[in-house]
């Protein structure tokens, strides 16, 4: 999605005549001059579609995180991207994101706990490896597509946490990207309804054969086989939609996160000279990028029955949608909300989301976040782009799917970078209990 600083009239947007489904707008328009005068003059604002289906966009960080938060108002059981606005989600009560408590709460506390800082912190050495082995191509000073490169950069962690072979990486990849944005131009073959049908068979079917005699394996696969949901065990089913739930949550917010921080330093190289080596400043630029990115760009929910949101009735059973990227640019939290600060405090962004389903895999994606950017602030003093940017056209991920760019490295940097170049990348990490 553009990332664009607003200033015209708020007059300028006719929201009647805005399509915030349109995934291609997401990509070509500019959402966030959209998302500003609704957060001005309609900031629960009713959208019909041609079909008959509405949905109401709540754009104030306040409202947004009312949503949210009250899972006994706003369930997640019939679905939570607009993708499947008006049917049935056959995850319903199956799936961890499209389940409410006491399910939600049974199958998310096992998981939160081994997907914890503490849990994860033996980790770390083998993410900060697959960093630098995937920093090391920019050694030779040539263009190099930062946006392609990490791409699959969640897979290392996560791909590998669930014990998924690293011959199978780029094809999970490839279709977690298509289940997200299956309008975009990358996939020729098919549009729209067609590719997002084959994404979730394939997916599907492929973490239903991994699924088969993995209840010794100590990976996450493995433990979701084992996991308890009260007197039983989790179904096949629940455990291949919980796979794809934990991998897709993984693949569309790292690696947009850092294409679109490197591109807002890019724009604002005096913000990235302020970082240096200090690992608390990187860890408040890694939660600036996620401000400003808001890579899951939103969460849709249904009214339980009639009710009212910032003073608009809401019907029973109708569909609102909470987009995160305008909620992070509210004027109501953030001061100068449209300035990239790597020093900003406070920061109340959305980007994990809130409430129950506050995003579970979030300690990971910052562990993740943090080694990256201490690592490229150790090796980059700067960088240029290359060539055109070209975003991904979803309405749920804020994605960048070309940025070439050439970076500019520090004193021996080229050397420890090659250094790094053979560095495996850890194999079938052991999870423990």
């Amino acid at each position: 999605m553009r990332i664009t600083v607003p200033d015209g009239p708020l007059d300028a947007v006719d929201l009647d005549a805005v399509d915030l489904r349109d995934p291609v707008f997401h990509a070509t328009g500019d959402p966030h001059a959209v998302w500003r005068a609704m957060r001005a003059k309609s900031p629960v604002h009713r959208q019909e579609l041609p079909d008959g289906r509405s949905f109401l966009s709540v754009t104030r960080h306040a409202d947004v995180g009312a949503v949210l938060r009250d899972h006994r108002r706003f369930t997640s059981r019939r679905g939570t991207l607009l993708s499947i606005l008006g049917e049935a989600d056959p995850a319903g009560d199956k799936m961890m994101a499209a389940s409410d408590p006491p399910i939600h709460t049974a199958m998310r506390e096992p998981l939160a706990k081994v997907l914890s800082y503490g849990a994860l912190r033996a980790r770390q050495p083998d993410i900060r490896l697959v960093v630098r082995r995937l920093l090391a191509p920019v050694a030779d000073g040539g263009p190099w597509d930062l946006a392609e490169a990490v791409a699959g950069f969640p897979m290392a962690f996560t791909g590998a946490l669930m014990g998924l072979p690293e011959r199978d990486w780029p094809y999970l990849t490839e279709l977690t990207t298509m289940a997200i944005a299956p309008e975009d131009a990358s996939f020729v073959d098919g549009a729209g309804h067609g590719n997002l049908v084959t994404a979730h068979h394939e997916l599907f079917e492929y973490f239903a054969q991994r699924i088969q005699s993995r209840t010794h394996r100590d990976d996450l696969i493995g433990f979701l086989a084992r996991m308890q949901l009260g007197e039983r065990r989790m179904r096949l089913d629940e455990i291949v939609y919980n796979c794809y739930s934990l991998l897709l949550g993984a693949n569309v917010t790292t690696p947009h996160a850092i294409a679109a921080t490197v591109l807002a330093f890019v724009e604002n190289p005096d913000q990235y000279a302020r970082i240096g080596d200090d690992p608390d400043a990187v860890a408040d630029a890694v939660e600036e990028g996620l401000r400003w990115s808001s890579p899951a760009n939103h969460f849709m929910r249904y009214a339980v029955a009639d009710t009212e949101l910032g003073g608009v009735p809401v019907r029973a059973g109708e569909a609102l949608v909470t987009w995160l990227g305008s909620a992070n640019r509210d004027e109501r939290v953030f001061t100068d909300p449209y300035r990239f600060d790597v020093a900003r405090q406070p920061n109340r962004h959305l980007a994990f989301g809130l409430g129950p389903h506050y995003c579970v895999g979030a300690p990971l994606a910052r562990i993740a976040l943090r080694l990256f950017f201490g690592e490229l602030v150790a090796l980059a003093s700067g960088f240029e782009l290359a060539g055109p940017v070209e975003h991904l056209s979803s309405n749920f991920t804020a994605g960048i799917r070309r940025m070439p760019i050439t970076v500019r490295l520090r004193e021996h940097a080229a050397a420890t970078l090659r250094d790094a170049g053979g560095d495996p990348i850890p194999s079938d990490p052991i999870l423990s209990d």
